[in-house]
């Protein structure tokens, strides 16, 4: 065994200066890989949004026809940002929602589901309609419309509901994966 006093013992561990190295490489690789986390936020945000919408619109259709009873869709959009939808009974102006929770409904009709887009989810629904009542006979709806999705960055999901109650899907520029163009 060497013993002799200018030999130095082996070091184990890592240096304060090696540390700082690694946390510095760490946030310099995090703060650059956080826009791209946003964008992936925002964009599943607006799907499942688009989503949910398309879904509610089919079963609204099918339940008018299965409860033999005209249901309608009303939408709204809120001062405050984010907007919300209804499912219901009765007239087009006897339910409204808001931000802060479930619909109010008035003269008879009944809320049968509410769904709000927060604001904070950087998604809102528009509608160039007011509402659309579907035909428990026949299934169809009246009027037709077109509801626009749109979220962060510019992207948008548009469904176009016809007069057979159907409803066809679509992304205009930039698109929005899974959806064709517009």
């Amino acid at each position: 065994m060497n013993t002799s006093p200018l030999s130095k013992p082996k070091q184990r561990g890592i240096t304060l200066i090696e540390a700082c190295m690694v946390l510095a490489i760490s946030t310099v690789l995090a703060t650059s890989a956080a826009p791209g986390m946003q964008d992936l936020i925002a964009a599943r945000r607006l799907e499942n949004a688009a989503s949910q919408l398309v879904t509610d619109i089919q079963w609204t259709r099918t339940a008018a026809v299965v409860r033999n009873q005209a249901l309608r869709l009303s939408f709204h959009a809120h001062s405050s940002g984010g907007s919300c939808y209804v499912i219901h009974t009765g007239a087009a102006d006897q339910c409204e929602c808001s931000a802060a929770g479930p619909a109010v409904c008035t003269a008879g009709a009944r809320e049968i589901r509410t769904v709000v887009v927060p604001a904070a989810d950087q998604t809102t629904l528009i509608a160039n309609v007011n509402s659309v009542l579907f035909d428990p006979m026949h299934g169809t709806s009246t009027p037709t419309g077109t509801l626009r999705m749109i979220g962060a960055g510019g992207r948008e999901v548009r469904h176009v509901i016809n007069v057979m109650g159907r409803v066809r899907s679509c992304s205009p520029a930039p698109s929005v994966p899974g959806y064709r163009a517009c």
